[in-house]
């Protein structure tokens, strides 16, 4: 079985007051992107699991914790084709991990006792129960709170990897740097962009993008600020697209991403991707 693990941007990112465990609350709107990992996994006589970047094929890999928690003993070989930047915000390593619960929902890891997949998934991390929903969704709480949105517009997106790498950890210890306006619910940007992408409006989803990271970690990281301003040059309205280093771009039209992709003028340092908003078969549009 070969199962497709999705990037993520976030179009909206809030981050709320930290709580009293520890965490921060959020709300944020996120979408899946074509540009994927790839798993494969096959019937094997034990345990296995590899990677084709060494520095993440270890026991601490999401995809192997997926496993153990859901299937410690059926004996399958996993194999990991990474395509995803790591620390770059696009959630490659949850999106991972979500996807081989997938595969276990669907008998890739054979029959399985009745589990709850959403506590299971949210023990994992933060991002992984998002990627669960298959669509583009709010997400709030600490990530457990996901409200699947459908089927997605038909949109493109020019994203570009910095050459740094920013672990969450850092993002938040950064954030926590500078101080933040209260955010009630009832005026969240997140809940104005729902309604704007279930529309499809373009439009009015490119004047709502928002990310709380985005001013911090582009001080922080000069060379986030500078793929920031190179896309603005060129005049895209680009945007960080999580709490790493990644930044993008959207366009209704790949002509346009490939317009805006050569146009672009950065070092080959910076990796660029031309994808689009994930369509999923699981939800009809």
């Amino acid at each position: 079985m070969n199962v497709p693990a999705p990037a993520k941007i976030n179009l909206t990112l809030e981050v709320l007051d930290r709580r009293a465990d520890g965490y921060h609350g959020i709300r944020t709107v996120m979408v899946p992107l074509e540009l994927s990992d790839e798993l494969t996994i096959e019937p094997a006589a034990a345990f296995g699991f590899s990677c084709d970047d060494t520095a993440l094929a270890g026991d601490e890999n999401l995809v192997v914790r997926a496993a153990n928690r859901v299937a410690p003993t059926v004996p399958v070989r996993i194999s990991l084709r990474k395509r995803i930047p790591v620390q770059a915000g696009l959630g490659g390593g949850s999106s991972d991990a979500a996807s081989l619960l997938l595969a276990a929902m669907d008998g890739a890891l054979g029959h399985l006792t009745e589990l709850d997949w959403m506590q299971i998934a949210r023990e994992l991390g933060s991002d992984v129960p998002f990627f669960l929903a298959q669509s583009g969704a709010l997400v709030e709480g600490t990530g457990e709170r996901v409200t699947a949105l459908g089927s997605l517009p038909p949109w493109h997106v020019l994203v570009v990897k910095p050459p740094a790498a920013i672990s969450t950890a850092a993002a938040y210890a950064e954030i926590d740097r500078h101080p933040r306006p209260s955010r009630p619910r009832n005026t969240s940007g997140s809940l104005a962009m729902v309604a704007a992408l279930q529309r499809a409006d373009f439009r009015s989803v490119c004047s709502l993008l928002s990310n709380d990271f985005e001013g911090p970690v582009s001080q922080a990281t000069p060379d986030v600020a500078r793929a920031l301003d190179a896309l603005r040059g060129v005049g895209a309205q680009a945007l960080l697209a999580g709490s790493g280093s990644a930044v993008f771009a959207l366009a209704q039209t790949a002509r346009e991403i490939a317009e805006l992709d050569e146009r672009l003028e950065l070092p080959a340092t910076f990796l660029r991707y031309r994808t689009n908003f994930r369509k999923s078969a699981a939800w009809r549009g």
